[in-house]
């Protein structure tokens, strides 16, 4: 590697330019890139340098000379120290404008897309309390239980007892849980050791319902004194419908283990997006921030734009939010999700609602998809709303050639977007715009729905 103008230890003076994909700092040395962790757009910095590779190196930072304007003070004791949150000390209003730019970059970089209409970012009118499920890690330190997020690239666990970001309900409930775990005596999972009990909680909280799920993760079958447990639980949690107990013996960073035994209550819980009412189990996978979710099943439905009369087939669907979210603004509605235990609970999602005009089919899109396409299936609308990855190109290539009338592509990473987009431009359809949504405040994640048609 040729000898770059940096090395490890150096203390070094820049001026940040720009952001990183997740909100660091990022300015130049010499012509050298260094991203700098906790750094606002303009300010001028003091930063030690940490690790350099050919193109760009990571710096901590030392001081900060000139201050942006945009900075904020960070509101939560151990912001910097959990890895929970990456933005709380830049401005709410900074923090739109830097995921909008993050979504025109990925646009000229990736997709090679300069004139595509990029809305500016849908924020929060109150960007705190958002998230309506927590899943914290137990362990033990200097003797004591501790419960919390994990610190940057790290498995340390930062005990906390409140979570800025966290739904009050689910903070206190990891905070009885912590307090059960001392007196109770349970004992804690070192995963160095494989040994313990106690791995995980995980809570999920109806945002518009004030139902509660309490799922207590063991490594292995045995939770000593169950029935105290519960008991302490439903005489000090509102709102709660069910306590959970999930067998996860595996070495593995994988929080949920393959068995649910229920201890207390139902397996379910409900919650709604709009006026569609959903079950949410310990697997589901349920947008974290209700509030905002409307705001982007809005936007869907407005560049899907239905008048009833409208053949809808929603790829990755999940347990069918997006698709039960359109259904009543269209004649037929398919899912299709390669989960099979999503479809079950899209299935029996669907005739909660009374929806018997939608269709849930397990499988790959990409297989499933041109056997409707044979039997007669004419889509008007194919809804995209993959992992971060992106989609399979064999999906694109077949979204493409059922010809719907539109294409609305949801996505969590505005990379995966863009080159997916450039694709389907290859496949004869154009982005026409993109809306992003801050689904996650005060960290560096956005949200995009892009509105495709035939070129």
């Amino acid at each position: 590697m040729e000898k770059q103008p940096v090395q490890t230890g150096q203390k070094v003076e820049l001026t940040i330019t720009g952001y990183s994909h997740s909100g660091e700092g990022v300015g130049k040395y010499e012509g050298f890139t260094l991203f700098v962790p906790f750094a606002v757009l303009g300010e001028r910095v003091l930063a030690q340098v940490e690790a350099v590779k050919k193109n760009h190196g990571r710096a901590r930072m030392v001081e900060v000379i000139r201050p942006s304007p945009e900075r904020s003070a960070p509101p939560c004791g151990v912001f910097g120290k959990c890895g929970g949150c990456q933005l709380q000390h830049v401005s709410y209003a900074e923090q739109l404008r830097m995921k909008e730019r993050q979504v025109r970059d990925s646009f000229f970089r990736i997709g090679r897309m300069e004139e595509v209409m990029i809305h500016p970012v849908i924020g929060m009118d109150h960007p705190w309390g958002y998230r309506n499920k927590a899943q914290v890690p137990f362990g033990m330190e200097g003797g004591k239980v501790v419960a919390g997020f994990y610190a940057p690239k790290s498995h340390r666990i930062v005990d906390t007892d409140a979570c800025l970001i966290q739904h009050p309900l689910n903070d206190r409930v990891i905070r009885k849980v912590k307090q059960l775990a001392r007196r109770l005596n349970t004992p804690i999972y070192d995963e160095r050791n494989h040994c313990g009990i106690l791995r995980h909680v995980m809570v999920r909280t109806g945002f518009h319902t004030g139902e509660c799920m309490v799922v207590l993760v063991t490594n292995g079958e045995n939770l000593p004194r169950r029935q105290q447990w519960v008991e302490e639980l439903r005489r000090e949690i509102p709102g709660l419908k069910s306590v959970v107990q999930n067998v996860n013996p595996r070495r593995t960073n994988v929080i949920l283990g393959p068995e649910n035994r229920l201890l207390w209550g139902r397996k379910v819980i409900y919650d709604r997006i709009g006026d569609v009412v959903f079950a949410i189990s310990p697997n589901s996978f349920f947008q974290v921030n209700p509030v905002q979710t409307k705001v982007l099943y809005d936007q869907v439905a407005k560049y899907a734009a239905l008048t009833g009369v409208e053949t809808v087939i929603d790829a990755y669907c999940g347990i069918g939010t997006i698709a039960l979210y359109l259904a009543r603004r269209a004649k037929r509605v398919y899912g299709v999700d390669v989960v099979g235990a999503a479809i079950r609970d899209a299935k029996q999602n669907a005739a909660l609602n009374g929806m018997g005009h939608v269709t849930f089919e397990e499988g790959a899109a990409e297989e499933v998809m041109p056997r409707w396409h044979r039997e007669g299936i004419r889509p008007d609308v194919i809804v995209l709303d993959p992992p971060r990855k992106g989609c399979d190109p064999a999906l694109l290539e077949t979204a493409a050639s059922m010809k719907p009338g539109r294409i609305v592509y949801v996505s969590c990473n505005p990379a995966t977007l863009a080159r997916d987009a450039k694709y389907l431009s290859e496949l004869g359809y154009r982005v026409r715009e993109v809306q992003p949504v801050d689904m996650f405040p005060q960290t560096g994640h956005v949200e995009c729905c892009a509105l495709l048609e035939p070129k």
